[in-house]
């Protein structure tokens, strides 16, 4: 049983930064592409960003400018650096690691931004 781990969920005041992390360990297939999703109770999951196996980022129009996606392809490490963090911003957010004939989800740390 194979499940990303996450950390770097929490509490933060309108307009600070959070750093999401998502460690991919016990993973030996090829790791293709990596992401975040955020989804908030009773609503479908939607895209945060994603990074590729040539490490070409992608972000949300929704976050664009404030988010960013980086992966550690040696360690199998993604990360989500947000930033200008807004209300509208809270939720749950889940990591995607996409393998050769498999995908995991991690369990989704909380985003909480107070206004």
């Amino acid at each position: 049983q194979v499940q990303p781990v996450e950390s770097g969920g929490g509490l933060v005041q309108l307009g600070g930064s959070l750093r999401l992390s998502c460690v991919a360990s016990g993973m030996t297939q090829t790791i293709y592409s990596m992401s975040w999703y955020r989804q908030a109770p009773g609503q479908e999951r939607t895209l945060v960003a994603s990074i590729d196996i040539g490490d070409l980022p992608r972000v949300a129009d929704a976050v664009r400018g404030r988010f960013s996606i980086s992966r550690d392809k040696a360690k199998n490490i993604l990360y989500l650096q947000m930033s200008a963090l807004r209300p509208e911003d809270t939720t749950v957010y889940y990591c995607h690691a996409v393998l050769t004939l498999q995908h995991y989800w991690g369990p989704g740390p909380q985003v909480t931004v107070s206004s």
